[in-house]
């Protein structure tokens, strides 16, 4: 890699890195302005002041916010997440048990959305105005209209009220044979694989529109290259990085995106854990949880354009 790739790619580190710190502001500020006191939560109503005084003074939710986001940050950077308010046991071994389930549906889910999403992408691109184009496009903007709750309750009708092929909620107890992976994860992997590959259809399908269209491409074409080889060689090759992309932005859904399918299915997964951490204002998980979400967001899209840069051409010839 020369030293144009390198600069550009250190300073979209830098940017992720910048981008982290405001979120963890945002993130910190948001969480402070919940409605209701997490410590008359839980000493309950009838708690005397001198109790929930002592109470706040041990949470030292009786300090300045300023003073707290800060000392909140040193731990953080040293990956301490605090411990939580209401069982007291840290907030990095509870997302840590429940981020195991959620990269097991985000894995199953992208094992089984990707290749199928990339392979109806290119597809209808190369076939573009032919009637695969058209029905894949029409099948795509159906799945995007319904949202993904619709889609579950619909997963929950079918496959497990009416065929009864499948338990309504996901059992995680047994997963170590095939028949309890499914049973597992089949309703969430349903679900959000038509939320998460309809998206990465049309973009991975623009995409290679996009460079199908370019004047190397067509070049190629006037001189005697095949289809497959126009495609396989010259087309895709320069679409790597919006398709990329494409995926990127679809795979970070699967681990911020899931609350309305966790909690459908009951599946014990970090989404799950947020949204209970929400309902008894456990300050230390919901802010743990949520620097997870964006910091696997980010993550992602960074990867994603790095990729990008160093797929360009221009650059690397540059």
């Amino acid at each position: 890699m020369n030293s144009l790739i390198l600069r550009m790619i250190a300073g979209r580190i830098v940017v992720t890195l910048m981008t982290l710190l405001i979120v963890a502001i945002v993130i910190f500020c948001a969480t402070t302005l919940l409605p209701g006191d997490v410590v008359q939560i839980l000493l309950g109503q009838s708690a005397t002041p001198e109790a929930v005084a002592g109470l706040r003074q041990a949470m030292h939710l009786d300090q300045p916010a300023a003073l707290r986001f800060l000392l909140w940050l040193k731990n953080l950077a040293t990956g301490d997440l605090g411990v939580s308010y209401v069982n007291g046991i840290p907030v990095a071994e509870l997302i840590g048990n429940r981020l195991a389930n959620s990269l097991k549906l985000a894995g199953v889910t992208a094992a089984l959305s990707v290749p199928v999403a990339l392979t109806l992408g290119i597809t209808a691109a190369i076939l573009r105005g032919t009637l695969v184009d058209r029905l894949v496009a029409v099948v795509t903007i159906a799945v995007i209209s319904v949202p993904e709750f619709m889609v579950a309750t619909l997963a929950v009708i079918v496959f497990a009220v009416t065929l009864g092929w499948l338990p309504a909620l996901s059992m995680t107890g047994d997963v170590t044979t095939l028949a309890g992976l499914i049973k597992a994860f089949a309703m969430p992997v349903i679900t959000l694989s038509f939320v998460i590959s309809a998206q990465m259809i049309r973009m991975t399908r623009a995409a290679v529109i996009e460079t199908l269209s370019a004047p190397y491409v067509e070049m190629a074409l006037l001189k005697g290259a095949s289809r497959r080889r126009m495609v396989l060689h010259h087309a895709l090759p320069n679409a790597l990085g919006p398709i990329v992309n494409a995926v990127a932005l679809s795979l970070s859904y699967l681990l911020g995106g899931v609350i309305i399918v966790e909690t459908i299915f009951n599946y014990p997964g970090i989404a799950k854990l947020m949204l209970d951490a929400v309902a008894t204002r456990d300050l230390p998980l919901i802010q743990g949880c949520a620097m997870i979400f964006c910091f696997a967001y980010l993550l992602l899209i960074t990867i994603a354009d790095i990729v990008t840069i160093v797929s360009n051409p221009r650059l690397r010839h540059a």
